[in-house]
């Protein structure tokens, strides 16, 4: 049936809506067997990048400059840099470093989620190496001491790090104790289960699969609906001084 132009994707100033019957896809540069959904990038007044890859048997993600963080959302493939060669199944995730040398390959269908941005040096801090990881190692705790609102931070709080990526999940009935309103903005892809998310002045629902962008000083706020758990994963700027 023909929606007559319908859809709950919004763009607005501060915030972006992007759901699944809006997706475009496209082949991103070095992409082999591949194509990338894009989120969010700086031409949608973002400071970061963050897209979708969905990958064949043997395709590849691609190159980059940047400093990328990968996760993988379904399927398995084969990370390899001039130092490691690590495979990555549904839950794994990955930071690479800028100008790290590297290779995505699939070993089956793959989808991924990524995020890619300019690396913000500070002082004579380090930059962070190569990490590795899966979600099922990372401890789980609960935030603001609500056990029904549980974190996972899956990059160490270290200064060497611009940017912090977490899995947060609710159970039915659970929210954020306040509207949020701050400098930091977000990229948030719903993995599991739905809600309503606040944004700015209005209210949606959302469900998996679909991808939220929340500018600085966005208002801001989610409440998980339905029998199951609801689960994202979310990007924040982090650790640096906002007034550089």
């Amino acid at each position: 049936m023909h929606k007559l132009g319908y859809t709950r994707s919004t763009s607005q100033r501060g915030h972006l809506l992007h759901t699944p019957d809006t997706f475009v896809r496209t082949v991103l540069p070095g992409m082999e067997h591949a194509t990338a959904v894009v989120h969010i990038s700086p031409a949608g007044g973002a400071a970061f990048t963050q897209y979708s890859a969905d990958l064949e048997p043997g395709g590849n993600l691609g190159i980059t400059s940047n400093q990328r963080f990968i996760y993988v959302l379904e399927g398995a493939a084969d990370l390899a840099t001039e130092t490691i060669f690590h495979p990555l199944t549904t839950g794994s995730y990955a930071y690479l470093p800028e100008d790290c040398p590297h290779t995505l390959t699939a070993q089956q269908t793959t989808r991924l989620a990524v995020i890619e941005k300019p690396y913000e040096s500070l002082g004579s801090t380090a930059s962070p190496d190569v990490l590795v990881g899966h979600e099922d190692k990372v401890l789980s705790v609960p935030l603001n001491d609500d056990p029904d609102l549980q974190v996972r931070n899956l990059l160490p709080n270290s200064s060497s790090f611009d940017f912090a990526v977490n899995t947060m999940t609710y159970q039915p009935g659970a929210a954020l104790s306040m509207v949020e309103v701050h400098v930091m903005e977000h990229g948030l892809l719903m993995l599991e289960g739905g809600g309503i998310y606040r944004l700015g002045e209005q209210w949606h629902p959302v469900a998996a699969g679909d991808f939220i962008w929340m500018g600085p000083y966005c208002p801001q706020w989610f409440g998980a609906i339905g029998k199951r758990p609801a689960k994202y994963l979310i990007y924040k700027d982090w650790n640096r001084n906002p007034l550089v």
